[in-house]
Order: C-alpha cells, then sequence, then structure tokens
C-alpha cells in the first residue's frame, strides 16, 4: 500500500510520518526494517527486484532518501555515512580546477574539507564573500565557478542569507547553489521552495536528532542532477549503512514536534541571557535584536534551536563556565534532544586559523547552545548556576 498518495496537499507532521513511506510489501509491517544484508538474490544475471548490491541499492536506505526528499520537497534524496560525506562526494560535480564562492562563516568541517583536502587533490579554489551583501556574492563569481554554498543560519554566528535573491544570481550566472540546512532542518526552512539547487545535511544533528547516529544528506529538485548524485553515490561508496537508516528514518517522523520544542524553548532561553548582567551579546534570528530579524520572519517557520552568546569573560573564565555546567553537556555537535554546549574557538571551529576565526568574530569569548527539549527552567537554573562564577 502507497502511503504517500496526495501527501503533497498534507501538513508538515503528516508528511513527516509518512512521506516517502510504504508499508513492508513481505510481511505488512508499519515501519521500514533494516535490511541487514550485502547482497541480493537475481533470478537471472542482471533480473533482479531493483536491488543488486547494498552500496548501490538497500531497502532501508532508500525509504529514508525518500523521507528526506519530501520533506524538504525535493526530487531525489541521497544518504552518506557523515555530512562531509556528502559534501565530498557533493564536490566531485565541481570537478578539477573548479572554484567555489562560499559564506564567509562556515561550518569548520566544511572549510577543513574546502581549504585543505580539495584545494591540494582537485585544484579547488574558494572565494569567501558574505552572503548577505549580494553584491560582493555577485563579483566573486568567475568563469569557473560551480558552486555558490552558503550556511543559513550560519555555524556558529547565526548570520542569515537570502534564499530567493541567492537563487535567482544562481541562476542568473548559470551557477549551481548549494545551502547547508544543517542548523534549521526542513522543520525550519526549505531552501529548494525558495529556487535553490541543492540541500545537504548533517544528519547526525536534528534530522537524526537522538545523538546516537552520525549520517549525511544531499537532495535536489532537478531529475538530471539527480542521475548525477546517483551515479556519484554509488561510485564514491560513501553510504549511510542501513541501521543508522533506520534511525534517521525514525528522527525524522518526529522532526517538527521536536523542533517546535527545540525552537520555543531557545526563545526563552535567548531572552533570558539577553537580560543577564554577565553576557555580552546573544545572536538568535528569532530574537528582535538579530540585525536579520524580518528575513528569518520571512524565511524561516520559527528561530531553531541554535542560540549564540558571548559572555564578559577572558578565556580561562569561559572553561570554568564551561565545567559548571551540569544538565547542558559540554560536546561537539547539534540538535539533540538534551541540550549541549560548546566553545567553537577550540571546538567546532578549532581548525581555522586564529586570524580567519576573529574576523567571524568567533572570539574565546563566544559560546554556542544547541538548546534541548528539556523544561526551560531546567536549562535556565544551569545556565544561572554556570555563570553565577563570574
Amino acid at each position: 500500500m502507497d502511503k504517500t498518495t496526495n501527501l503533497r496537499q498534507r501538513g508538515a507532521n503528516t508528511r513527516a510520518v509518512h512521506g516517502g513511506q510504504h508499508f513492508d510489501p513481505a510481511t505488512g509491517a508499519v515501519t521500514t526494517p533494516i535490511y541487514a544484508t550485502s547482497t541480493f538474490v537475481q533470478s537471472a544475471p542482471g533480473v533482479h527486484k531493483g536491488y543488486e548490491y547494498a552500496r548501490s541499492q538497500n531497502p532501508t536506505r532508500a525509504a529514508f532518501e525518500a523521507a528526506i526528499a519530501d520533506a524538504e520537497r525535493g526530487h531525489a534524496g541521497f544518504a552518506f555515512a557523515s555530512g562531509l560525506a556528502a559534501e565530498a562526494a557533493l564536490l566531485e560535480i565541481a570537478g578539477q580546477g573548479s572554484h567555489i564562492v562560499a559564506s564567509d562563516d562556515l561550518y569548520g568541517g566544511s572549510w577543513r574539507l574546502f581549504h585543505r583536502v580539495r584545494s591540494h587533490s582537485a585544484g579547488l579554489t574558494i572565494t569567501h564573500v558574505d552572503p548577505a551583501n549580494l553584491d560582493a556574492l555577485r563579483d566573486a563569481i568567475q568563469p569557473n565557478t560551480a558552486f555558490i554554498w552558503i550556511e543559513t543560519p550560519s555555524n556558529p554566528t547565526l548570520r542569515l542569507a537570502d534564499l530567493e535573491a541567492i537563487a535567482a544570481i544562481g541562476r542568473e550566472r548559470g551557477v549551481l547553489t548549494v545551502v547547508d540546512n544543517t542548523f534549521a532542518s526542513p522543520a525550519v526552512q526549505r531552501p529548494l521552495e525558495h529556487g535553490i539547487d541543492i540541500v545537504v545535511h548533517s544528519v547526525t544533528k536534528y534530522i537524526g536528532g537522538h545523538s546516537d547516529i552520525v549520517g549525511g544528506a544531499i537532495v535536489v529538485r532537478d531529475p538530471d542532477l539527480a542521475q548525477k548524485l546517483q551515479f556519484l553515490q554509488n561510485a564514491t561508496g560513501g553510504i549511510l549503512d542501513p541501521f543508522s537508516s533506520f534511525l534517521a528514518l525514525r528522527g525524522i517522523k518526529t522532526l517538527p514536534l521536536r523542533v517546535q520544542r527545540h525552537s520555543s524553548n531557545a526563545l526563552a532561553v535567548a531572552r533570558w541571557l539577553d537580560a543577564h548582567p554577565k553576557i555580552e551579546r546573544v545572536v538568535y534570528p528569532g530574537l528582535n535584536s538579530h540585525p536579520q530579524h524580518a528575513l528569518a520572519v520571512r524565511q524561516m517557520d520559527g528561530g531553531g534551536g541554535m542560540v549564540a552568546a558571548y559572555l564578559k569573560a577572558d578565556e580561562q573564565q569561559v572553561v570554568d563556565v564551561l565545567s559548571r555546567f551540569r544538565l547542558f553537556a559540554l560536546a561537539e555537535s547539534l540538535g539533540a534532544v538534551e541540550s549541549l554546549v560548546g566553545q567553537p574557538w577550540t571546538m567546532s571551529h578549532g581548525s581555522l586559523p586564529e586570524a580567519d576565526r576573529l574576523a567571524r568574530e568567533i572570539t574565546p569569548n563566544l559560546i554556542r547552545l544547541s538548546i534541548g527539549i528539556e523544561d526551560v527552567e531546567d536549562l535556565t537554573d544551569d545556565l544561572e548556576q554556570a555563570l553565577s562564577i563570574l
């Protein structure tokens, strides 16, 4: 039975639960089983039931790929072993000696992949621009530019980019546009609906949502681009395994519900921090004080679950504050049901040169909060006791 009939006319929560899904034809199982097999029997050479080898196709992975494509309103989705594995496969489209125009506030792992891997192995060149400066973005495009690559909200300073305007520039100049939608998730914004060509995700974060998998995904809206990525996914081989695909599929079913709570908690925490005497500045798209708040209202469904805060503290004091948290876990990653805290200066963006970090306002007194789904009063209590040493 096909559960997706007329799904495109249904709401976000219904789509999250049913999007791209079919009841198991062999048993009637409501949940797609974990197909832990490396190969599939063929009735004759080259004659099979759509599956021949698990790197090329797997039913559990295919179910998650259909679900993430539906969540992003795309034509097709592709699941990888990590977010960086997804990005590495996508960069194969660019080809040798290509150029990328990228956000100047970029995840440290993406920066490392661009500058310390593909610049050497593929002659990739990168121009970083503030994507809010559309003239600078347009001027940075070169004849060999393959991608305009942005994050919105950005990691870790939560700057926004105008999706419709950037998509228009890409179409005008014949350049593919890529949005890393990890910080928002499709429950908060869907870049393909604004004309963007490609969305990438760290599935590890909001889509998985439970700190128990590592994965990545790409979603596209163009069938020809989907064919290229299907080939590259198989050829490069960095696929998501069946068990992680099963958990990612589980995660996406509750994504809208979880993100509603992430967002409402984050707004409450951001307002609380904004009034705290030990906080220098709070950055959160849902606050009126965010310089791009109007853009957030226009292209996002809520402010998301990430909050950036600059403490009135020196570097050692920040370390002392971070060591005092009881509910917030001092850990890498984000987007999980439990609240996490980190210092981008030494953690997520430690691979960037110091001058680049400072230019991006990534300073030692910046902390990044991934707000979970706990009771918000408990979160503010934990923040209060941690900040009390300042």
